[in-house]
């Protein structure tokens, strides 16, 4: 686990199931452009929060990707759900802008819903084919810009909860590197 803080903001990297985020007032999920249950994050969300979810979700179906709403969480223990539909890598272009519009939103999103903490998947990585290097840079660069243009209005913790260490490593290494410890107070 590697924590940095910034501008006040205290951003994590941690392995975990992004289902069960206890102590965070929402959770981000990878969503499908139905907002439906599917596998991976989706369904580890949609199984946890029960028919409750998918039922809010469908008035606001379909998204595109780099879209993001926001739901109840029903049957999880936090207050939100903020549903992104990523990208499908060699298919939905510009790839990256489309990603890091993922984490821009959910944080707009978080913010005018006055939401303290939250955590993220790395979206698009899984059955989308998002490398995870690549997901990795557009991710924390996007959280950590939105940070220092001073976006981030109310949240004072974003996680990103990875499925694995393989990907808990990549997402650490890089949050490291885009900010330093010295940049942190």
């Amino acid at each position: 686990m590697v924590q940095r803080n910034l501008r006040g903001v205290m951003i994590e990297c941690m392995r975990g199931n992004i289902a069960h985020q206890p102590d965070v007032d929402a959770v981000v999920n990878a969503a499908n452009a139905q907002l439906g249950t599917g596998g991976g994050v989706a369904g580890a969300i949609h199984r946890a929060a029960g028919p409750g979810l998918e039922n809010e979700c469908q008035a606001f179906a379909p998204i595109r990707p780099g879209q993001a709403v926001i739901t109840g969480a029903h049957g999880l223990p936090n207050r939100f759900v903020i549903h992104c539909l990523g990208p499908v890598y060699g298919r939905d272009e510009p790839a990256a802008e489309l990603l890091a519009a993922c984490y821009r939103n959910a944080l707009r999103l978080a913010t005018q819903d006055n939401v303290s903490s939250l955590a993220f998947p790395a979206i698009s990585t899984g059955a989308f084919g998002y490398p995870l290097e690549a997901a990795a840079e557009v991710a924390v660069s996007a959280v950590v810009d939105s940070v220092l243009e001073d976006t981030v209005k109310v949240v004072g913790l974003i996680r990103f909860v990875l499925f694995d260490a393989h990907a808990e490593r990549v997402f650490c290494d890089t949050l490291e590197r885009l900010v330093p410890e010295s940049a942190s107070p």
